[in-house]
């Protein structure tokens, strides 16, 4: 059994110098943004690797090695962030080579730095009690503090952004897979650990709602129908017969147009086909004449029938069963819509609405295809209606071409 004198904290000028050498290294180098991995982390490590390795009951060249690295375990964040662990034992193996400290010694402080990193092992006694040390500030009452700095460090110098549920959810990972090495960390860290995870655990539940609330606040659900969802219906609705008046009034001006150009278009041949001898004079003198007439006549007929086809009234109907538990809640029946509720009889009518009127989902099914159904006419209707349009216009330039090869014809 080692003697009082050899577990007393290590208080060599070692220690005292070293203290000195990073503090005014972290002060003068150490990037802003690290406000986590500061100087003040540095010296709760320390601070904590004496109390572990007094504990521990370590030897006095153990005790001033683990101090040593404690001090030194994060030096290497002044030129590199990822695997700075690395650049700390550079970092330590020169500093303490340059005060003459034993080689030895110097390589079992730097094995205990390297075991700080995330992908190296803790297998000496000096690794773990480091490991732990670095590590206790998930079992004391200031973690979630130290963690929100963690946070915007990590924004700042990695670019990686976390909504308050997913920084829950990754501590609360953190916290479920880390474990404490040694005896002496687990007791004076363990209880703490485990109310640390119990109020991570309470903190997402927490968020999670506060997220659900404040999604359900924007987007409302089909369970609790929000105005926002109204107000959509709504707008669909009022643009859909809008866009159907607008090509009702196209429709019925093509009809009208060319209804007119028609009749009189008819009228004249009619008149001048009872002056037999005067129609026949004028298309011998020239016959080209009747090319552009033709052209006029084709052209208005053309345009007047695809118009017509434009207003004419088009009814979506679907055969069904009449007799069905599911008519409401079939996304291909739209309950509202009279072509195809005309299909059944009243009493299935009544039974399809009241179920509609029960069941929101349903409401909203029926409501979505009659709003489908709705745009499918209307695709329709402007087809025609674009038909109608582009035949006239052709047909009108076709006629004037061809009536200006008429006069060059006849001079």
């Amino acid at each position: 059994m080692e003697t009082t004198e050899t577990i007393k904290p290590a208080k060599a000028e070692i220690l005292k110098k070293a203290k000195a050498y990073i503090t005014a290294l972290f002060e003068e180098k150490l990037p802003p943004q690290l406000v986590y991995h500061s100087l003040r982390h540095t010296a709760v490590v320390v601070k904590e690797a004496k109390a572990l390795g007094e504990a521990s009951t370590l030897s006095a060249t153990d005790l001033e090695a683990l101090v040593l690295a404690a001090w030194f375990h994060d030096a290497g964040y002044i030129d590199v962030y990822d695997g700075h662990e690395y650049r700390s034992m550079e970092m330590a193996g020169a500093w303490l080579t340059e005060r003459g400290y034993p080689a030895d010694r110097i390589a079992v402080i730097q094995d205990t730095i390297r075991a700080t990193h995330r992908n190296e092992a803790s297998e000496t006694p000096l690794q773990q009690l480091l490991t732990d040390a670095d590590m206790s500030g998930m079992g004391q009452e200031d973690f979630f503090a130290n963690a929100e700095l963690l946070r915007a460090e990590w924004e700042t110098m990695l670019g990686k952004s976390y909504s308050t549920t997913q920084w829950a959810e990754t501590q609360l990972d953190f916290l479920l897979t880390a474990k404490f090495l040694t005896a002496a960390a687990k007791d004076r860290y363990q209880k703490q650990f485990k109310d640390n995870i119990k109020e991570q655990r309470k903190l997402l539940k927490k968020t999670e709602k506060k997220a659900k609330k404040k999604d359900e606040e924007v987007n409302g659900t089909f369970a609790e129908p929000k105005r926002g969802i109204e107000t959509m219906f709504r707008t669909m609705y009022s643009n859909h017969m809008k866009l159907s008046d607008m090509a009702d009034t196209k429709a019925s001006m093509m009809i009208q147009l060319n209804a007119v150009l028609m009749s009189v278009i008819i009228t004249y041949l009619g008149a001048k086909m009872g002056q037999t001898a005067a129609l026949g004079s004028l298309f011998s003198k020239n016959p080209v004449l009747g090319v552009p007439m033709g052209i006029l006549l084709i052209t208005a007929l053309g345009s007047v029938v695809t118009a017509i086809l434009c207003a004419q009234p088009d009814v979506t109907s679907f055969k069904w069963l009449k007799r069905s538990p599911q008519i409401a809640t079939n996304r291909r029946v739209n309950l509202l819509f009279f072509g195809n509720f005309s299909k059944l009889s009243l009493d299935d009518f009544q039974g399809g609405m009241t179920e509609i009127m029960r069941e929101k989902d349903a409401l909203y099914t029926n409501m979505v295809t009659d709003i489908y159904y709705l745009g499918g006419v209307l695709t329709r209707k402007y087809r025609l209606l674009r038909v109608s349009y582009s035949i006239f216009m052709v047909g009108l330039i076709l006629t004037a071409l061809s009536f200006v090869i008429a006069l060059l014809y006849k001079s």
